[in-house]
């Protein structure tokens, strides 16, 4: 597992991270048991970039890794706030909230100092409010967090967030199906020392390649619940690519998979290879998918003509469905 520098964070993380979601829920059942294993695997692997957020599970994510981080303190874990917020607007998003939410998962994680905090796809108008970034100021000198950082619905916000100094880092759908990021984005991050987070690198599965018309989901997986967008943002569900329109298009996409690589290793791989992407944090429902995932990063370097043939695919079936959306 080879690693990226986060200059805004001072650290350097493992290209292959692992996103905490599936610990919480809302991916089916995972039991306790099965998350430990997966932790295990994952750091087993090389992982050492974790990334949670308190909603997941309403703290189960959290306290999960806590467990986890007081076996491997060495270990970087990332939380998100503000998704607790009822209702969710941007008069929500105040100093006193932030302490409050800062403090829980503090506690749920074991840690005084959380490592890096992010504002968990908040309204846009909180981008655009100053009291904001003052408020995460204070958090940092009150010693609550050693670092902030921001998880955004569009490109926009993240350019947003970008003109303000103490951004540490912006997470981001980005995949084979969400390229924007990465003409819009990545570059800015990298000349500021901001790092990138990429989230949602397999399209919530899409492309495994795995999947098709006949395949169902749990009645609590957010690929049944939210696949229209009913429950929070549709575009964190398949990236908002159309369900039938992403499976596809992903069995155009593993047709160009090397030998001896899925077609997720390849996904997650090639998204290692993008400039600029510091980490990419695809989710695990078992210990062996944490395993292979971490694998991916030494997936072969993407040739100019398959990099063609991915970008050909996604203008002819994607673009039109999320490019301009996101």
């Amino acid at each position: 597992m080879h690693t990226n520098h986060i200059s805004r964070l001072g650290r350097d993380v493992s290209a292959i991270g692992l996103g905490c979601w599936q610990l919480g829920g809302d991916w089916g059942d995972v039991g306790d048991d099965t998350a430990a294993q997966i932790l295990d695997a994952a750091y087993e692997s090389g992982v050492t970039f974790y990334d949670t957020a308190d909603v997941y599970g309403d703290g189960r994510s959290e306290r999960a890794l806590g467990e986890f981080r007081a076996r491997h303190p060495e270990v970087f874990v990332a939380t998100k706030m503000g998704r607790r917020s009822n209702p969710h607007v941007a008069e929500a998003y105040t100093l006193d909230a932030f302490r409050a939410w800062t403090d829980r998962s503090r506690e749920n994680l074991g840690m005084d100092t959380l490592d890096l905090t992010q504002l968990h796809c908040p309204p846009s108008a909180v981008f655009e409010t100053a009291g904001t970034y003052d408020a995460l100021a204070t958090l940092v000198d009150e010693g609550r967090i050693a670092a902030w950082g921001v998880s955004v619905e569009t490109s926009a916000e993240a350019l947003e967030a970008l003109r303000h100094p103490g951004l540490a880092s912006i997470q981001i759908v980005v995949n084979l199906f969400r390229r924007k990021p990465l003409e819009a984005v990545t570059q800015a991050a990298a000349d500021a020392g901001v790092g990138i987070i990429a989230r949602v690198p397999l399209a919530s599965g899409l492309l495994s390649g795995k999947y098709n018309a006949a395949t169902t989901f749990a009645a609590n997986d957010h690929r049944n619940f939210n696949r229209h967008g009913e429950a929070f943002s549709v575009g964190e569900t398949f990236a908002g690519v159309p369900y039938e329109v992403g499976t596809a298009a992903a069995q155009e996409v593993a047709a160009l998979a090397p030998d001896g690589w899925t077609t997720a290793q390849f996904a997650l791989g090639w998204l290692t290879q993008q400039p600029g992407i510091s980490t990419v944090i695809p989710g695990a429902r078992t210990p062996e998918q944490a395993r292979a995932n971490a694998a991916a990063a030494g997936v072969p370097a993407i040739t100019s003509g398959t990099e063609e043939a991915l970008q050909e695919i996604y203008d002819r079936e994607i673009r039109e469905h999320v490019h301009d959306r996101w």
